[in-house]
């Protein structure tokens, strides 16, 4: 898990193009492929604008669900079909290239057709398509940890969206010390909630407030795994790698929570949160209002305001199931590491840990090229220890180490 690995990992920067393995039409394939993925801000046109605006109003009264508004579509849903549809998968002949771009692109179209179906009843299938169904073993992994977890306010201390910029700066300036071009940035947005990274930019809402405790974790998991695996990815032969091949949210949300782990931030009130996202998403697959989820939440101990933001993020769009992965992707990838697995392959880009056999076989062949950037974490000597005492223990609750 250190730079030197990853170097070793995939070999000379120079092998994947001027060898030729890849062929022109394999390169233009991924590259139209990553194009369009590019023009579409799929988390932002999921989240609504008016979310911190109807959370004082449901707060005062939480017996009506709230009624959410979105940005106008970007993109033309219809456009976008047939952009996907005219990108050439024919002319691919590297087999695991093809494979990979074949699985993103059936991802794709379903991703339009979850544009196209947004905030209507037809939206919640599709995206338990693209995410995966909540299993009862989740679930019941999910209230186990809010039956024991400790309840009520746990964090008093808070930085402004401000603040949490300036030191999403820093971060950011500490990468491009170690190469000037790596093109990442960070914003405060009025039309987002919470902090989101979409594509190349991290988002942080005027109205966000960071526990202190979750600063440099919540770093970690955005910049130091979500950005940096952008900057990684976009620099791969395979550009897809840096906008997300199929899947791929699963195992960098996952990543991203082990990173917090490492770093020494995962806190009570994180590990809560994780859990109780998944016992939302069940609680409206299974038919419950936004009122009742609230509740529900509300019963395991959330405060008030901290159950509505989880209640909202999972109702947004129509139901968007995809808040379960984070602590389905943290379990996959404590298996993988117990089991052996390396974590280096997975800072060159965004892909699932389904895909990782894939990936090495491009890596053997030295059709990658070595990390720009490596998380920051991985040069605390303590953070491997941590990992490596995450993937051993059999209880969740000992992975709190903030």
């Amino acid at each position: 898990m250190t730079p030197d690995h990853l170097s070793e990992a995939v070999g000379p920067e120079t092998s994947a193009i001027e060898s030729g393995a890849f062929s022109p039409a394999d390169l233009a394939a991924d590259h139209a492929m990553a194009s369009l993925a590019g023009t579409v801000r799929f988390l932002l046109e999921m989240t609504p604008v008016n979310a911190d605006e109807v959370r004082a109003t449901f707060l005062a009264d939480p017996r009506t669900d709230p009624v959410f508004e979105y940005r106008e579509l970007d993109v033309d849903p219809d456009v976008l079909d047939a952009q996907v549809a005219a990108i050439p998968l024919d002319s691919v002949t590297d087999a695991t290239l093809a494979t990979l771009l074949a699985n993103r692109h059936r991802e794709m179209i379903l991703r339009v057709e979850m544009l196209r179906a947004r905030d209507t009843a037809d939206f919640l299938q599709l995206s338990i398509a693209q995410y995966g169904p909540v299993l009862p073993a989740l679930v019941q992994r999910a209230e186990d940890l809010l039956e024991r977890l400790p309840r009520g306010r746990l964090e008093y201390d808070s930085v402004d969206a401000a603040a949490f910029l300036a030191a999403a700066e820093a971060e950011i300036d500490h990468y491009r010390s170690i190469d000037p071009d790596v093109g990442i940035h960070a914003e405060i947005r009025d039309d987002v909630s919470g902090v989101l990274v979409e594509g190349d930019t991290l988002l942080i809402s005027h109205n966000a407030s960071v526990a202190g405790a979750r600063v440099n974790a919540l770093l970690q998991h955005e910049v130091g795994t979500h950005l940096v695996t952008q900057v990684n990815g976009s620099a791969q032969p395979i550009r897809m790698m840096g906008s997300g091949l199929a899947h791929y949210d699963e195992t960098q949300e996952g990543l991203a929570v082990l990173a917090e782990i490492a770093c020494g931030g995962l806190t009570v009130a994180r590990l809560r949160q994780l859990a109780a996202r998944v016992v939302a998403v069940h609680s409206m697959v299974g038919g419950a209002s936004f009122v009742e989820t609230h509740r529900v939440l509300t019963g395991y101990g959330l405060p008030a305001g901290s159950a509505y933001t989880v209640a909202m993020r999972v109702y947004r769009a129509g139901g968007f199931t995809k808040d379960a992965i984070y602590l389905r992707g943290l379990l996959a990838l404590l298996e993988h590491v117990a089991g052996g697995g390396s974590l280096d392959l997975l800072f060159l880009g965004k892909f699932s840990l389904e895909d990782l056999p894939l990936v090495e076989d491009l890596a053997q062949r030295g059709l990658l090229v070595p990390a720009k950037i490596t998380p920051r974490y991985l040069a605390d000597p303590a953070a491997g220890d941590r990992l490596r005492d995450a993937a051993r223990a059999d209880d969740l609750l000992t992975l709190v180490n903030a």
